[in-house]
């Protein structure tokens, strides 16, 4: 039997009626509805009568005043409450049904390409840094309470009647157990922005590597995988699976572990990665796990995710392959597919500043290709197909400013906003602020 019943009325704080419409699911706190206030589909969440404490009462009008730091939560906008029914509950915005939950993600229900997956892993980094930068913590990160739109990446933060001020005292949730931080799990800690970014490093592993990052070969030698097992592997032990200097927990491969709990999906997609991911990852549980002031911090993952995107080809057979400039400046070359025997034949490439962007089909340039602004609303410039030589392709001028450029024979010209410069091996683009060179 739910809290709530279809068509019930509940009266919002501001005193407009809600109207129940059906439920959607329930958790250890409370119900989820659809209903309809104000001429809008919204979500009603209603807590349990035990959860429906003064203190959650006070923290969500304080949310509630304070206001979302970004549309990408589905902030409480309202309180409700209901004559005969025990407890309250509160209103915030419906969930699109086009957005799918990570764990969704690592059920293997959906396969989103990898692109729209660094896009989603940059979205949430964002969105959690705005959150912090107005000195709130979320307490919860985990796929769990993460949702994202498999087409584009776009994602949503759900469930967020947990976030409080930074380090506060504020009893109920410490987080998900396999994200919480080691000095969490050890109870030395409240939440805050620092174990913050322990979940948000746990949580990325998991949506570039399908696996967590403290599982390797140790867990094959856990009897029983219970509390005590899970505070010494996460809490009073925690130790990577790709240490560099510690090998006592790596990760192994699925022939030694079938199941794959032992690290095995991690393994795979580790050996695709560029020097850059792995320096960042391993910073964020080596020195990160011990020393909460030396986490990687949001900024520099979003540095590493816009990097890792802009690193991504193709290969003939379709899988994703990433550009490592480490290996080619060490006198290598970029890596064999990882998926099939072939030698993936890199595309034109740009370099702007100390960027080098992959110019695929779907490539577009951004404002922080030439300024450092992380602004993806409007692309600046797009590789396109000529329009009757489909073998020749070329990087479109999107934004208003004239660019000039200069071919290999030392000709310049204008490239007004609209036109296109060819990509040809050599060719320099003035882009106003920067300069590029494109490579092949």
């Amino acid at each position: 039997m739910t809290l709530l019943s279809p068509n019930q009325v509940v009266q919002s704080q501001t005193g407009q009626p809600c109207k129940v419409d059906k439920f959607l699911g329930g958790g250890g706190q409370g119900e989820v509805y659809k209903a309809q206030w104000g001429g809008h589909d919204v979500a009603l969440k209603w807590y349990n009568e035990q959860c429906a404490t003064s203190d959650q009462k006070a923290a969500l009008e304080a949310l509630i005043r304070a206001g979302t730091p970004t549309d990408k939560f589905l902030w409480p906008e309202d309180l409700a409450s209901a004559i005969g029914v025990p407890g309250f509950g509160y209103i915030m915005k419906l969930r699109p049904p086009e957005y799918k939950g990570l764990d969704s993600l690592m059920a293997g229900r959906i396969e989103p390409p990898a692109r729209v997956l660094i896009t989603a892993g940059f979205e949430l980094t964002k969105a959690f840094r705005d959150l912090h930068t107005k000195g709130l913590c979320y307490r919860d990160i985990s796929f769990g309470n993460a949702f994202f739109d498999p087409t584009t990446g776009a994602v949503l933060i759900c469930d967020n009647d947990n976030v409080a001020q930074n380090r506060t005292a504020k009893s109920g949730v410490a987080g998900t157990p396999d994200f919480m931080a080691p000095e969490i799990v050890r109870m030395e800690a409240k939440p805050s922005t620092s174990t913050d970014m322990h979940s948000l490093a746990v949580l990325l592993f998991y949506l570039l590597s399908f696996g967590h990052p403290l599982l390797g070969k140790r867990i094959l030698k856990t009897r029983c995988w219970d509390g005590p097992a899970r505070e010494k592997m996460f809490g009073k032990e925690p130790l990577f699976i790709f240490d560099p200097n510690d090998d006592s927990n790596a990760a192994v491969d699925l022939s030694v572990d079938p199941t794959g709990e032992a690290g095995a999906l991690p393994k795979l997609y580790w050996a695709m990665y560029p020097s850059f991911l792995k320096k960042t990852f391993i910073k964020a549980f080596t020195t990160g796990l011990h020393n909460p002031n030396e986490r990687v911090t949001e900024l520099e993952w979003q540095r590493a995710l816009v990097a890792l995107r802009d690193s991504l080809f193709y290969c003939a057979c379709g899988k994703a392959n990433y550009y490592d400039l480490d290996v080619v400046q060490a006198g290598g070359r970029s890596k064999k597919c990882w998926y099939c025997p072939n030698d993936p034949q890199l595309p034109f490439r740009i370099r702007i500043g100390k960027s080098i962007v992959m110019l695929n089909a779907e490539t577009k340039l951004f404002s922080h290709h030439i300024n450092d602004d992380f602004v993806f609303s409007t692309p600046v410039a797009e590789v396109i197909r000529h329009p009757t030589d489909r073998n020749i392709w070329g990087l479109k001028n999107l934004g208003t400013v004239k660019w000039s450029t200069g071919a290999p024979d030392g000709t310049m010209k204008d490239v007004e906003p609209g036109k296109s410069v060819p990509l040809v091996a050599n060719t320099k683009i003035h882009f106003g602020m920067v300069d590029g060179v494109i490579r092949y």
